[in-house]
């Protein structure tokens, strides 16, 4: 008979016990005398979501000893102050990594700025030149919500060597790194990677023939029981605000797994919140880190 006994990944504890190495890593390097790691962020207008995040970085920061600054713009801000501003941090010793939260108001071209950023500093791992050294498996700053999946895998020792894998989304913030990571060779990778998206015929075919699906649609509960086989591994990317009347804040986050009717198929799967969250946070403060440590580029 089936078992209900699948494992949570637990991205919180797993990120709890990054951040208490990190803290004891950021503690020598003062302890010698060393330069603190240095993280600005710029957060334009007031988006709910983008606001609790740059929050939780900055917080988060704080916990491991990182120097952190964070620069805010009204919505109204002109695409040349951006850049005038990002020239700035590019130029700035002291900062070793920054992030513009994205999404960034319609005026503003998103991917100029992201290209304005030197991308020796550009922790979020979003510049072509660190997506293209990443796809050709040279030393870069992966992206965080890739890395952070990366590394709750291999702290829960998922076999990954020749799996199926399908990725659920094709967005380049999550979705086409993730294929890629997962196709490398290297530990979590070595797998045949599917991606599929919202224009594949066959995707439930497709679903049932992985030993990992990591899901990134950003459509709630669009995982379900009957697209998943026994044992398989979930990995949900999704975060969306659904109305609810139980919680204090009027809203619950809502992954892109059908959670109840999907876990007791599963060996393992994430929780949202708590899974996949937790992880992309702290893979930002250990890109945060390497940037610091000049780890990565010299």
């Amino acid at each position: 008979m089936e078992d209900n006994h699948y494992q949570l990944l637990d991205g919180k504890a797993v990120s709890a016990q990054m951040k208490k190495e990190m803290a004891e890593e950021v503690a020598q390097i003062k302890a010698a005398g060393g330069k603190i790691p240095h993280l600005a962020a710029i957060l334009v207008g007031h988006d709910g979501g983008s606001e609790t995040y740059v929050a939780s970085k900055v917080k988060t920061c704080e916990e491991i000893g990182f120097k952190s600054t964070l620069i805010r713009y009204e919505d109204d801000v002109t695409e040349e102050e951006l850049l005038r501003r990002v020239d700035e941090l590019n130029n700035d010793p002291d900062v070793d990594g920054f992030i513009v939260q994205l999404p960034l108001p319609k005026h503003i071209s998103e991917q100029k700025i992201i290209e304005a950023i030197d991308y020796r500093k550009d922790v979020d791992g979003f510049h072509p030149i660190n997506v293209g050294r990443m796809s050709i498996g040279l030393p870069c700053f992966v992206s965080a919500t890739p890395a952070g999946i990366l590394e709750l895998l291999k702290r829960y020792e998922i076999e990954t060597s020749g799996k199926h894998c399908v990725v659920l989304g094709r967005s380049n913030i999550v979705g086409k790194p993730m294929a890629m990571l997962m196709m490398q060779k290297s530990y979590p990778g070595n797998c045949t990677v599917t991606v599929c998206h919202s224009r594949s015929n066959n995707l439930k075919e497709m679903c049932l023939s992985a030993d990992i699906i990591i899901v990134a649609l950003g459509v709630p509960e669009f995982l379900k029981a009957d697209m998943v086989k026994e044992g398989a591994v979930i990995v949900d990317v999704g975060t969306t605000r659904m109305p609810s009347s139980v919680t204090k804040s009027g809203y619950k986050l809502t992954g892109d797994v059908k959670f109840d009717e999907v876990a007791p198929k599963c060996s393992y799967i994430t929780p949202v919140p708590g899974g996949v969250g937790p992880m992309t946070i702290i893979s930002l403060m250990r890109n945060t880190l390497l940037a610091g440590k000049k780890a990565i580029y010299k």
